[in-house]
């Protein structure tokens, strides 16, 4: 946009400054030709004079204008005779064509403007007489170079003063670009932040146009919005989440008294009822922690967050080890491929470790009686940690809808649906990718992308026991 009304106020400029300075150019010129040719003509009616009068006169005038100018002159009667010869004769083809218009008295065409470039010479002729009694011509071969120097001088002042106010409109044109488009960029920059989860993203109100300066009212009050907004969401989940865990609780007591009390006939009532308490406290837990996630997000887009790091091998090790039990019960062999370099990345172990709880969890879950392989490695300041299984997969249509929240496949396994959610949630945030695809030959692979942290061993030390409890929930 800069460029285009930059090239807008430019044209306009110049075309405003060429139609000012050409008319001048060529009024210059025909003045300073106008001026050569009224001098030189002068001259003419001088020799002219003096040939109908005195002619030792003359030859003495003709001499000493040649010598003073460097011009040709040449007089003639009626008959063609020459009269005088300075530096250029009669009979010269040039000559003897302007001299017979001249005797039959002839008007002369007007001489061409004079430009910088011109050179060379030009003819001036007239009769010695009037009307019809011609008694002879009078010819100048006057050189224009001095009259084209004056000429190119002249030029070369105007196109000087046209360069320097072209320069004072190419500066008054980047001040007035600037002043339009520097709100603008602000703007452009304020609704980014927003969009990105940036809370009280404002702009300052004192630039650009009053049009401009209104729109930055609104922007600003539009982000002040958006961030109570919300707030008051992230605070709904996890005020609904943290109120309901006290009534839970108790209510978990009291199902767990009832256990022995309960007739057998009502077994099967009785353990449903306890199936979905687990269930409706597994979607508070993750409630809460989707909460915690789009706080943290939130935190960090802001640019409030703290910049952490950790060795991922560490982390990943961890978490393999703390999910080998569950992998055992369900059937799934969990295993590692083993890496002896150190990859950083720019991530809290904590938020790392809660990934692989919920991605690892899915695995398990879902892959039972297969098996399941984490692998880490780090390329162009990337690091990557793909968690392959062979289990039946999903279906091509269904991998977008993996990481949204609340979203489970319909097949009977015990989730939230919030897990994928939390985990994509929580890779973003640090500017990284969820990757999601079919596995070869079935199976599905996620592929956790993050931003290579510091190669720095005080940070990968002892990181990878602040890792969740394994219970997180997850779905596919």
């Amino acid at each position: 946009m800069r460029r285009r009304l930059l090239l807008v106020l430019l044209g306009l400029s110049l075309a405003a400054l060429t139609g000012f300075a050409v008319p001048l150019l060529a009024s210059t010129s025909a003045e300073r030709t106008q001026r050569f040719a009224i001098s030189r003509t002068a001259d003419i009616d001088r020799f002219a004079e003096l040939a109908g009068s005195s002619r030792d006169r003359l030859a003495a005038e003709v001499r000493a204008y040649v010598e003073l100018y460097r011009d040709a002159v040449v007089v003639v009667d009626a008959r063609h005779t020459p009269l005088v010869e300075a530096g250029l004769r009669a009979e010269d083809p040039s000559a003897r064509a302007a001299l017979d218009a001249a005797l039959r008295n002839q008007p002369a065409a007007p001489p061409a403007d004079l430009r910088p470039w011109s050179s060379g010479t030009m003819l001036f002729a007239r009769p010695i007489g009037s009307g019809t009694r011609v008694s002879g011509a009078v010819l100048i071969r006057a050189s224009v170079d001095r009259a084209a120097a004056d000429v190119a001088a002249q030029w070369s002042l105007i196109l000087s003063g046209a360069l320097a106010v072209a320069a004072a409109f190419v500066a008054l044109a980047l001040l007035v670009a600037r002043w339009v488009l520097r709100p603008v960029a602000e703007l452009d920059r304020a609704v980014r932040a927003v969009g990105a989860g940036e809370q009280g993203a404002h702009v300052t109100r004192e630039l650009g146009p009053p049009e401009l300066r209104g729109l930055a009212g609104s922007v600003n009050r539009m982000s002040d919005a958006v961030a109570e907004s919300e707030r008051r969401q992230r605070a709904l989940v996890a005020d609904t989440s943290h109120q309901l865990r006290n009534p839970l609780a108790a209510l978990r007591l009291r199902m767990d008294s009832l256990a022995g009390w309960v007739e057998p006939r009502g077994q099967g009532t009785y353990a449903s009822m306890v199936a979905e308490l687990e269930r409706l406290e597994s979607l508070l837990d993750g409630m809460l922690a989707l909460a915690s996630a789009d706080t943290a997000a939130t935190e960090l887009a802001a640019g409030h967050g703290p910049e952490t790091s950790c060795e991922a091998r560490s982390v990943v090790a961890d978490r393999i080890d703390a999910w080998s039990a569950a992998a055992a019960d369900s059937g799934v062999e969990l295993s590692i491929v083993e890496s002896r370099s150190s990859v950083p990345v720019a991530c809290a172990d904590s938020e790392l470790a809660q990934v692989l709880d919920a991605v690892l969890d899915n695995a398990v879950k879902y892959a039972a009686g297969s098996a399941v392989t984490v692998s880490v490695e780090a390329e162009s300041g990337r690091a990557r940690i793909t968690v392959a299984d062979t289990g039946p997969g999903v279906a091509e249509t269904d991998l977008p809808n993996l990481t949204s929240r609340f979203w489970r496949v319909p097949s009977g396994k015990p989730g939230s649906g919030l897990g994928l959610a939390i985990a994509d949630r929580l890779v973003t945030a640090r500017g990284g990718g969820l990757v999601l695809r079919r596995g070869e030959p079935t199976g599905l692979t996620v592929v956790v992308d993050l931003p290579g942290g510091p190669n720095d061993r005080d940070n990968t030390e002892g990181n990878a026991g602040a890792g969740h409890d394994a219970g997180s929930r997850s779905r596919r």
